[in-house]
């Protein structure tokens, strides 16, 4: 009995053990992964990658781990579904760095977000001078050290009275160009039934005292409000109610219109007080050889380090050498372009990855999981190196690391691969292969296919159709150059993380020529309900068809209004509140987690129920209406950029960065088709996507260009630089090492050239010798790896 105990024991030492595992699209999977190596999870997107490690393993450990905290605690905790699995063991303390980028928080910055800036600030407060206090007198969080014109944010937001109101018109007639202002609106009640202004008179004819009411009345006592003001309630000027509500308290989920709205009637300004630098007058007056905290934060990461590293002063010496580890850590991720003072928002997914790395390198910690979402997003091939390195440092302090990836230089430094598919969606889930990368090229998988692929050269540029230019340009980094973006054609524009890639082409391209579209890595904008069909603009046509068989009006078959489950109000599980305990979600009874009442799932369109419309995939809600052209129309664009295996209901805030872009490039070609001369920029539309449809996605380019479309993208992906008719490469460096032409023309001329960093990585992905050769292809291999599984 104690000898099963102690194998028990060293198995669970040994491994992390998950049985029949059904998250998401998951077939019951049930697998070992071995503990301190490498492990890569691969498959095709959506092949079930990020279910397994992310949903599935790191969801369980967290939840456990929260699970030994007090209730008071767990209750102000992030809450993690617990994952649809059977059994789960030998699970450790568990890291999960995926990439969401952070939250759109003004206050945070770079330093703050690496926990940098209290070590800058420490070192400020003892040998600044003069002294502007204590540590939080330099923050500009804190009251004490925050620019009081601007609050610490560096800009002044404000409303432009202008643009908001048309003095021609009465408070009947809508003055308040705004929609939350619109006549019969809560807001507009407000103003009109205060009793404080004639109705009729247009505001062109106020008094000033009246124009003053009118808009900065704060809190104000109403002497004779109309019956139908709130009793108890008092008056708020437009300018009042605005600030408060829509710049100090942004709404998050808000209409397409009210975005379009605040864009235009807010203005933003560098700060006059601090000229942007967030702090007060003291703060800034405390100097280090001639330089403010200020001054240090907007330096980049390198030569901040070296500032700090010429720095002696023993009264601070071991808080200098904390900072020079975190900024060392900082380099070793490719981020030493970036300056401390950097909005956190900015970020893109791939840099906010890294920045979040930054926190464990050189934890004493020890035997932990530490979970990576592909962290070799937005990375060049020349980066990649640096982050496989960081992966190999945290596996040899004795941890395990678990990444998510399809990137074959990741994949060939795996200790172990397990491959998932063989499709994505429903027909995916299952696990093809698990062992080493060289076992894995000699595989019949959809990755060991994509992998045993040659990167293949074009040779055939298109012909010349003329150009667009981008005069002197300047955006961030760039230094102030002039290139010409050929039309009707694939130009690839390339060059390390932070080179000035995205300034030029997704800043200063569209700037300059309007009628270019730019699909880039922001998320759609919509609430939590909204899904792939709302996106497409498809759900109220789908609604429309099933009214029509029904005879119901079109509210009934959504979700948000008629149609909605009485019970979980459309949301399609119950949440129990159990005051300091956790919440808890189960699917609604009433609805089965459909989601809709039993009138809207009455009404079928050939067997399918509203519910059911929203659980398929595009394809199949294609076949049901193909007697409507729009809706199946637009559902095959959703299938030609790879989303083929979504479910065309599947909430949005559940899709992955790559999958919200090519939604938005198939809600853009839905409506415009692919027709003549349009002008399309995409920003890392590989992102997230497996070999084999990443060649699915060059078809569609090929297509697009080839009935006379002009599409840039920015990438890293070598298959896509080889693929493209010209080659544009920002560098040498990043930040200011950046900015640079270093490279245009032709893909052949760009593996030729030794120059560029690029260059190098596509011949050696091309197996060009370095006398311009090409070397005849050898049998699939990978180098072996650093480290074996334990067995």
């Amino acid at each position: 009995m104690r000898s099963d105990s102690r194998h028990e024991a060293e198995d669970r030492g040994r491994w992390i053990s998950v049985g029949k595992a059904s998250t998401h699209n998951l077939r019951r999977v049930s697998l070992a992964i071995p503990k301190e190596v490498l492990t890569v999870f691969t498959g095709v997107s959506g092949s079930g990658k990020s279910s397994l490690a992310l949903d599935t393993v790191a969801a369980e450990a967290q939840r456990l781990v929260n699970d030994s905290y007090p209730a008071f605690v767990r209750n102000r905790l992030p809450q993690a579904a617990q994952p649809d699995v059977q059994w789960i063991d030998g699970l450790t303390f568990t890291v999960l760095i995926d990439q969401r980028r952070f939250a759109g928080n003004a206050r945070s910055t770079v330093a703050t977000a690496t926990d940098i800036a209290p070590l800058l600030r420490l070192v400020f407060s003892r040998i600044g001078e003069p002294s502007a206090g204590y540590s939080p007198a330099y923050s500009f969080n804190d009251p004490a050290g925050m620019c009081p014109a601007c609050e610490g944010l560096g800009v002044v937001r404000d409303i432009d009275v202008d643009r908001l109101l048309d003095l021609d018109r009465s408070i009947d007639e809508g003055p308040v160009m705004f929609p939350a202002f619109r006549p019969g609106t809560y807001r507009w009640k407000r103003f009109a039934y205060c009793g404080l202004f004639d109705r009729s008179k247009p505001l062109r004819d106020y008094t000033p005292q009246e124009m003053h009411d009118f808009l900065y009345a704060d809190a104000m006592k109403l002497p004779n409000p109309d019956p139908q003001f709130p009793k108890t309630a008092r008056f708020d000027g437009v300018i009042i109610r605005m600030r408060d509500v829509y710049i100090r308290n942004p709404p998050t989920a808000r209409s397409k219109e009210t975005d379009q709205a605040m864009r235009r009637v807010i203005t933003a300004q560098t700060c006059p007080t601090c000229a942007g630098a967030r702090l007060n007058a003291a703060a800034l007056a405390s100097l280090i050889d001639g330089r403010s905290i200020a001054d240090w934060t907007a330096l980049p990461v390198d030569r901040l380090h070296d500032l700090i590293a010429g720095l002696d002063d023993a009264r601070v010496a071991p808080v200098l050498a904390e900072a020079l580890r975190r900024l060392d850590a900082l380099q070793s991720v490719g981020l030493d372009y970036l300056t401390l003072d950097r909005v956190s928002s900015t970020l893109s997914g791939g840099e906010a990855q890294r920045v979040k790395i930054v926190r464990y390198l050189g934890s004493p910690l020890s035997s932990v999981t530490y979970v990576f979402d592909e962290p070799s997003t937005g990375l060049h091939p020349h980066d990649v190196r640096q982050l496989t390195e960081l992966l190999l440092k945290l596996r040899d302090a004795a941890n395990t690391v678990l990444v998510v990836e399809h990137h074959p230089q990741v994949i060939a430094l795996a200790d172990h691969v397990v491959d998932l598919g063989p499709g994505a969606g429903e027909h995916g889930g299952e696990i093809l292969f698990e062992g080493t990368p060289a076992d894995l090229l000699r595989a019949r998988t959809p990755t060991a296919r994509a992998l045993r692929e040659p990167v293949v050269l074009r040779t055939a540029v298109r012909p010349d159709r003329g150009s667009i230019t981008i005069n002197n340009a300047r955006a961030h980094n760039l230094r102030g150059f002039d290139v010409a973006v050929p039309l009707r054609r694939l130009t690839a524009v390339v060059g390390v993380a932070g080179s000035g890639k995205s300034s030029l082409i997704t800043d200063e391209l569209p700037r300059q020529h309007p009628d270019v579209v730019v699909i880039g890595q922001d998320p759609p904008r919509g609430s939590g309900r909204s899904t792939p069909l709302s996106q497409l603009g498809l759900a109220e046509p789908v609604r429309r068809t099933f009214a029509a068989a029904s005879g119901l009006a079109p509210a009934w078959f959504s979700f948000n209004s008629k149609g909605a489950c009485p019970q979980c109000k459309g949301r399609g599980f119950i949440t129990t509140e159990l005051a300091y305990l956790d919440d808890v979600s189960t699917p609604c009874e009433a609805c089965g987690g459909t989601r809709f009442n039993p009138e809207a799932l009455a009404t079928r369109i050939g067997g399918a129920t509203i519910a059911d419309v929203l659980a398929s995939p595009p394809a199949t809600v294609g076949d049901l209406f193909a007697g409507h052209a729009e809706i199946a129309g637009r559902l095959a664009w959703m299938e030609r950029v790879g989303l083929g295996y979504l479910a065309v209901g599947q909430a949005l805030d559940t899709l992955s960065g790559g999958e919200k872009q090519r939604l938005l490039l198939a809600k853009h070609l839905g409506e415009v088709g692919s027709g003549r001369e349009q002008r399309i920029v995409l920003d890392e539309p590989t992102t997230g996507l497996h070999g084999s449809d990443v060649d699915r996605l060059l078809r569609l380019f090929d297509e697009l260009v080839d009935d006379g479309a002009t599409l840039v993208v920015v990438e890293h992906n070598l298959r896509v630089v080889a693929h493209a008719d010209h080659v544009i490469e920002i560098g040498p460096g990043a930040g200011d090492a950046g900015g640079r032409i270093v490279f245009e023309g032709t893909p052949q001329a760009l593996a030729a050239d030794r120059g560029s960093l690029t260059g190098q990585a596509l011949a050696t992905a091309l197996k060009i010798e370095a006398n311009g050769t090409r070397r005849r292809p050898a049998a699939p291999t990978a180098p072996s790896p650093p480290r074996k599984a334990r067995t």
